[in-house]
């Protein structure tokens, strides 16, 4: 943008001067002659709106006394070229300010500038001089740059055309109970030399590994925090722990910029739609882990980039009569998700995400702050929870809850209504716990692999609002948790202070990687017997990036700033351990084809019909009744075949299960109600791959007595086609 130094005028508190070259000196903002184009045109909706012939800027702000729009020519732009002075008289409307500026199209950069009281100590946090990014900001360009004179320069958002060919695609709608969650990091997935694509570490190079997802079986990835966040500091330096995990939001409706291959202003919202196309089109889903429990902004000491010098006392939290911020996440400040202005936000940024992004769902990070009311206290039916769960046009996505936050609130089993599924903690936790061969854990197995019928039934729930995991992105992985018996997080520079030191781990006589047969023997055993137990449960299972092949972070259980090998997957690992990913993608198989194993009902323990086997038995190793609080570690499994929902569709299988997590050996009886089936091994997580499952259910069948012998550590499963 060329500057005609005729077409401007000097504004110094009203002051102006005809003719003056532009030098944008503190407190002076040099604005085109324009004024008869510039008009308050539409208050709604928030953010740049593009419109024929130019731009309409809205934003909120109740406190502010004067509103600016500053433009940029270039992402390299130190300084504005051209700064758009709202009208208090004409373009403001109750609390929204809004203004139509002619000339500009999509691409354009901007930031917006509020003036207002500048009183901390009663949450007034006005800057004059600082640069904001539109909380409704669609993309953003370029990093923080050096700031100058203590004005930070944060990255510019920029103007948005939302048209794209989506070639007919739309929402898969796969019915959670059906679905197989695979936790992913866009960054780490692809960003290793070992992952052979041609667009590491992006969007693009995502689409790459499409056909490696496929032919694991998962049918939805969960992207970790994609929405806008900085590796660099506000002052454009790299910090010491850069946010590799991107649990650290700047801007809620942007795809964050740094996972694009194209430069040019807006290319991540480009890319990251032919990304979601392409996963749909493999029928794969897109699960958004989205953080609406806080910002980049931090506590009191932290910069202000957006919302603290918009309108502070509505965007976050405050305590001390707005001094301090209330901080639930342990991040610094707490977003404000029940007031009225903050809510429509959350609910505006969901629905954008689902319409113009077509993605499938959504991860709540520490979803119970959205529980907690202005001064903090935990409510029944919070109104942000609510709108979200009655919206019409999110009723075909998934909401998923983590159902906890930072201050102590655990929501595990009681979050919200029958709209919201929930991370099940309490099923990673006691699954380690059996496995690692804790006594009295029996009841604990059997209660979570039926469906967690204690923390969902009582309100009403399904078996599939139980999202069971292992592992996830905060804390070991599945190779790591068998690995080691404490965390090593050294690479982070704290200390070894950070991360979470009860992790339910063991290391089976080594600390860290091993090269005796006999540890690696029990490492490898126990991976499949969790994974196993995991695949099989009832309720909706998540895999961790990599656990199907033993990625490792060497022991760090807190990789929140590794951008490093330490997170990276590692794919020679596909090759090295493909008798592992064997293994996984023929449970994974298994289970899309059994509905035995994921039913949509709670197990009663009674027959589907007169005649039948009860829908689930347990049994001791002797085939008799379990005695619930007796020391042992081995329990039996059978779970009748579900019926054939239509008369053309083929029998389905009885499933019995034999899990022993003693470290010695035990004999195991068919129970005499099944010993009449035609049972075949499914799998054995003691043999040795290729033995260790037959995906075609064709294994050998157990002896004639209904003898079966476990190794220590060891499942077994066999399967019996439904005769019936």
């Amino acid at each position: 943008m060329s500057i005609d130094t005729n077409q401007w005028y000097v504004s110094d508190v009203g002051g102006f001067a005809p003719g003056m070259a532009p030098s944008f000196a503190p407190g002076l903002y040099f604005m085109p002659k324009r004024t008869s184009t510039l008009r308050f045109a539409h208050p709604l909706p928030f953010g740049a709106i593009l419109h024929d012939g130019g731009v309409q800027f809205v934003v909120f702000s109740r406190s502010a006394t004067a509103m600016r729009v500053l433009l940029y020519d270039r992402v390299t732009d130190a300084d504005p070229v051209d700064i758009i002075e709202f009208d208090p008289d004409h373009h403001r409307w109750g609390d929204v300010w809004s203004i139509f500026v002619p000339g500009l199209g999509a691409g354009q950069l901007y930031h917006f500038q509020a003036d207002g009281p500048h009183d901390p100590d009663h949450g007034y946090r006005f800057d004059p001089q600082a640069r904001l990014i539109d909380p409704y900001a669609k993309a953003l360009a370029g990093e923080f740059m050096p700031a100058e004179g203590g004005i930070i320069r944060p990255p510019r958002c920029v103007v948005i055309d939302d048209h794209f060919d989506w070639q007919g695609d739309r929402h898969l709608r796969r019915p959670l109970s059906e679905s197989v969650i695979y936790e992913c990091h866009v960054r780490g997935f692809t960003r290793s030399a070992s992952s052979g694509v041609r667009n590491p570490g992006s969007y693009l190079g995502l689409i790459e590994k499409i056909p490696y997802l496929q032919s694991l079986g998962v049918t939805a990835v969960e992207l970790m925090p994609v929405h806008e966040f900085s590796y660099l500091d506000c002052f454009g330096n790299m910090p010491d722990h850069p946010n590799y995990w991107g649990y650290d939001p700047i801007a809620f409706f942007s795809p964050h910029r740094g996972y694009a291959v194209g430069r040019e202003p807006g290319a991540q919202v480009r890319e990251f739609k032919e990304m979601v196309r392409a996963l749909h089109q493999a029928g794969i889903e897109v699960i958004l882990d989205v953080v609406f429990n806080h910002t980049a902004e931090g506590n009191e000491h932290g910069p202000t980039l957006s919302f603290k010098g918009l309108e502070n006392r509505v965007y976050y939290m405050l305590e001390n009569g707005g001094k301090h911020y209330r901080n639930y996440t342990g991040c610094g400040n707490t977003l404000n998700g029940n007031h009225p202005v903050v809510r429509e936000m959350i609910f505006h940024c969901l629905r954008y995400w689902v319409y113009n992004y077509h993605v499938d769902g959504f991860r709540f990070d520490l979803a119970s702050i959205l529980s907690r009311d202005r001064d903090g206290n935990l409510v029944p039916n919070p109104p942000v929870v609510e709108t979200i769960s009655e919206d019409p046009l999110l009723a075909d996505t998934k909401i998923i809850a983590e159902a906890w936050d930072a201050a102590g609130a655990y929501q595990v089993g009681t979050f919200a209504n029958l709209r919201w599924a929930e991370w099940n903690g309490r099923y990673r936790d006691d699954i380690r716990r059996y496995w690692r061969g804790d006594p009295h854990m029996i009841g604990a197995l059997a209660t979570r692999l039926a469906g967690s019928s204690d923390l969902y039934q009582p309100g009403g729930r399904r078996p599939y609002h139980s999202i069971n995991f292992i592992t996830s992105h905060d804390g070991f992985t599945l190779n790591d948790l068998v690995s080691y018996n404490y965390k090593h997080n050294e690479a982070n520079g704290e200390g070894n202070r950070d991360g979470d030191n009860n992790n339910c781990s063991y290391n089976y006589g080594v600390e860290g990687p091993t090269r005796r047969e006999s540890i690696e023997r029990i490492r490898l055993r126990q991976i499949k017997n969790m994974l196993a137990t995991l695949l099989l449960s009832q309720g909706v299972p998540m895999l961790l990036m990599g656990d199907e092949v033993r990625r490792t972070q060497s022991g760090n259980n807190n990789a929140y700033c590794q951008d490093n090998a330490i997170s990276w997957f590692d794919w020679s690992l596909v090759e090295k351990n493909k008798g592992l990913l064997t293994f996984v993608q023929a449970l994974i198989e298994f289970r899309r084809a059994e509905p035995t194993v994921r039913q949509t009902n709670f197990l009663s323990g009674r027959p589907a019909k007169p005649g039948r086997l009860p829908d689930v038995s347990w049994f001791s190793p002797e085939g008799t009744a379990v005695h619930w609080h007796s020391d042992t570690r081995s329990l039996s499994c059978l779970m009748a075949a579900m019926p054939p929902q239509s008369p053309i569709d083929p029998p389905n299988h009885h499933v019995l299960m034999m899990f022993n997590s003693s470290e010695f050996g035990q004999r195991f009886l068919v129970p005499p109600s099944a010993r009449h089936l035609p049972w075949r091994l499914l799998f054995n997580t003691a043999a040795k791959s290729p033995y260790d499952i037959y995906p075609g259910m064709n294994g050998p069948p157990p002896r004639a007595d209904g003898v079966v012998d476990l190794d220590g550590r060891t499942m077994v499963c066999f399967v019996a086609r439904d005769e019936l």
